[in-house]
């Protein structure tokens, strides 16, 4: 997933997109650690995922603030 995407979203989208990364990141760590994981990579581009979406937020609540 890319910034742009993101950026595009509305909050509640980027909210609900990040919730379910989160829970999909928890299955992929639980999977891991039990050997069943067979594409470790998709743990990190999760991971990267999740990062890029609160990003994407932070910047929005501060652009919000210096416009106050």
């Amino acid at each position: 997933m890319k910034a742009g995407e993101i950026r595009e979203m509305s909050p509640d989208e980027m909210k609900r997109k990040k919730d379910s990364l989160k829970e999909s990141y928890f299955n992929l760590r639980f999977q891991n650690a039990t050997g069943q994981l067979e594409n470790t990579g998709t743990l990190l581009k999760t991971r990267r995922d999740i990062a890029r979406i609160e990003t994407v937020i932070k910047e929005q609540q501060s652009m919000q603030t210096d416009q106050e």
